[in-house]
């Protein structure tokens, strides 16, 4: 059977085609095409098709990472997009909370202010009210409805979210609006909060059904072409698509939730961590997944991909309540330019030259010092070796650039390269320690992944920096996230909100609440033909102690809940708070405030990596001049370079050193180790800790 995964980036495609009963495995990358993603995904799948040696229409099962839905937010270019609310509450999504991203600030920016999804013209207000209980106070006036949705079409919106109070305990009123605004606007993307986000917390749940709304056009636009063009090709299999979440979904149900989305590629990325870590005996890593803008950071536990929480989960700086993995970007990358800010001080990044011009050592003009000529100017990069030879860098123009910042530094040229590559390397630890120390995580007991096109350049020293002792490096990092798309099942969530406080709680009303969850799962894999044996469901729930803002998900048993199950739930949540926060409340109520399902339909995918082929002793491919600081001395070695598919399995070598392969650069430091493993990943490990 043939699985393709392709993973859309802002530079490159990334595919991997895999004919699942056998270790055949075919890559390939194509440029990106941002003005109509859709285009480059059909020229890459007839790219590896005709590197495979097979015809498109042999594709039995298609995998997709997108970025569509995360660049229209990052980019502020969705959808004109209004609003239908109850009256008096037009404003929620400008007010927000009174918790602010930074508690002390006075100049902070607060995107749903700046740059505001739906703009307030656009917002507009109905009579109909429900209590908290979910009763109607007061009827819902349809006719204001239907004249509220013609004054939108009027303005030319493109999608229309309905939000109103108390939906999440009773959607009715939504619905019915909704009903009406697609009676009167046919063309237009309609939403509600409660089919979104139906979580108590009105600010979060409007903005993450504002956000489903301003990117559906475009991200339903893509998809239907998509697929057009996959029949053109003759691809009749069923397009599935990767969530937040790490699961994957069908085109129907991104079209109706395309919020689902947002961290599409990134999360592939990890997903791929987690399938490439079980393989090679680990099962707790720190992703690192660095490109020429950004480096994106996850953790894997005990080989679960960590979840984002309601205190911390955003795009764009917008708050999101969907199920999300955790994934943490800062700007870092090859891209990511050296400069002297106006305090004087030596940065790196956020700014990046990108790919065009791109860094001075691409040749396209570039006259910015960037991480990717300060690794030139070190050595780390060989030029006539790039891209496996296809692109040769420019030496000369990485090392003008780096001396006109050296002159500014009073500084050596190597010293000023070094320093760069400190200061960036400084910057991914330290995003690290936020996502790891500051969370009681000891990042020590990890090992950190590299990968991207520039992570395996950077990874021994984050992790030198961190006191991680291990490092790996999978056998194509370049397309790390098109791997894991053919690591993940079908994933499908839905959630009640319970308020239920222990002493009081209703276990039967609790246990009719996780039957009707899991009879909506199985009518979703009814609908996919997902067959039961396949299917997994699993229970969750957000607890707190009363009084508390905010809620830890907590783990629920399978099977009928009684009183002494619920015990287990109570301990286990006193456990995780005190992980957590570092204490625990034992004698305080609890509180469950949401109950949630999560529905896994297994598909065929990738069961595991191909043993690279045998080979003798590898021999270097070459040698050159490298520049490392070892015991705060900064040194030339001449090192050796090795060709990675020419390294055989179990065969151990020592550092200094670069492997050289075509989708990037692995440098291996003075005093670390490497080896290639039975599943083709690169093991680096600090030699004294061997």
């Amino acid at each position: 059977m043939l699985a393709l995964g392709v993973d859309v980036g802002g530079t490159f495609t990334d595919l991997l085609l895999a004919d699942l009963g056998s270790e055949r495995v075919t890559i390939h990358k194509t440029p990106s095409t941002p003005s109509n993603p859709a285009l480059g995904v059909v020229e890459g799948i007839t790219g590896i098709c005709a590197l495979a040696g097979v015809k498109p229409a042999e594709i039995e099962m298609l995998f997709h990472g997108t970025t569509v839905g995360t660049n229209a937010m990052l980019t502020h270019s969705g959808a004109v997009t209004g609003m239908i609310t109850n009256a008096g509450f037009r404003d929620i999504l400008h007010i927000g909370r009174h918790q602010r991203p930074q508690h002390y600030s006075i100049i902070q920016d607060l995107p749903w202010q700046s740059r505001p999804m739906i703009r307030r013209r656009h917002r507009l207000t109905v009579n109909g009210r429900l209590d908290a209980s979910g009763q109607e106070l007061e009827p819902l006036d349809e006719v204001a409805v239907a004249e509220a949705a013609r004054k939108l079409g009027e303005a030319g919106v493109e999608a229309v979210l309905v939000g109103f109070l108390f939906s999440y305990v009773n959607p009715a009123h939504e619905r019915r609006a909704a009903e009406i605004v697609r009676g009167v606007l046919p063309d237009v993307f309609v939403t509600t909060s409660s089919e979104v986000a139906p979580q108590f917390r009105e600010f979060e749940r409007f903005t993450t059904a504002a956000m489903s709304a301003f990117i559906g056009p475009k991200v339903r636009r893509y998809i239907a072409e998509l697929e057009d063009r996959m029949r053109g090709l003759g691809i009749t299999a069923e397009l599935h698509v990767m969530t937040s979440s790490g699961g994957l979904a069908t085109p129907t149900m991104i079209a109706e939730k395309p919020a689902a989305t947002l961290l599409s590629g990134l999360v592939a990325g990890v997903r791929a961590g987690a399938w490439i870590g079980r393989h090679s005996g680990t099962d707790r890593l720190i992703t690192l997944d660095i490109g020429g803008t950004s480096a994106d950071i996850g953790i894997i536990q005990d080989g679960r991909l960590a979840e984002a929480d309601a205190r911390s989960a955003s795009i764009a700086g917008f708050p999101v309540m969907l199920p999300m993995i955790d994934i943490h970007t800062i700007g870092a990358g090859g891209g990511s330019i050296a400069h002297i800010d106006a305090g004087g001080a030596f940065r790196v990044g956020p700014q990046s030259a990108g790919a065009d011009p791109g860094p001075a050592a691409y040749g396209r003009g570039g006259t910015c010092p960037t991480v990717t000529d300060a690794n030139v100017v070190l050595g780390r990069l060989v030029p006539e070796r790039f891209l496996g030879g296809r692109m040769a860098l420019d030496r000369a123009a990485s090392e003008a650039v780096i001396a006109t910042l050296a002159a500014e530094l009073g500084r050596g040229p190597e010293e000023t390269a070094e320093g760069a590559l400190t200061v960036l390397n400084s910057n991914m630890a330290n995003a690290i320690r936020s996502r790891t120390v500051q969370k009681g995580i000891d990042p020590r007991d990890f090992t950190l992944a590299g990968f991207g096109g520039a992570g395996p350049l950077h990874a021994a020293e984050v992790a030198g920096m961190l006191g991680i002792r291990s490092v790996l490096i999978p056998r194509h990092p370049g397309i790390t996230s098109a791997t894991g798309l053919l690591t993940a099942d079908l994933e499908y969530h839905v959630l009640r909100t319970a308020f239920a406080v222990k002493g009081a709680i209703d276990v039967d009303r609790l246990n009719g609440l996780f039957d009707d969850m899991e009879a909506e799962l199985a009518n979703l894999f009814e609908g996919d033909g997902v067959q039961p044996a396949r299917r997994k469901l699993l229970r969750e729930g957000d607890l707190r102690y009363v009084g508390q803002g905010y809620e830890l998900k907590i783990d629920l048993p399978a099977g009928l809940l009684d009183e002494a199950a619920l015990e287990g739930v109570w301990q286990a949540f006193h456990d995780r708070h005190r992980a957590e926060y570092g204490h625990a409340f034992t004698d305080s109520p609890i509180e469950i405030v949401t109950v949630k399902a999560r529905g896994i339909g297994e598909v065929e995918k990738l069961d595991r990596p191909p043993r690279p082929p045998e080979r003798a002793a590898p021999r270097p491919v070459g040698r050159g001049r490298c520049v490392f600081r070892v015991n705060d001395v900064l040194g030339e070695y001449d090192i050796p370079h090795y060709e990675r598919e020419e390294l055989g399995v179990d065969q151990p070598l020592e550092g200094p050193a670069i492997v050289l392969q075509i989708d990037t650069t692995t440098v291996v430091p003075p005093g670390w180790s490497f080896v290639q493993d039975a599943a083709g990943n690169l093991m680096l490990t600090l030699i004294d800790a061997a």
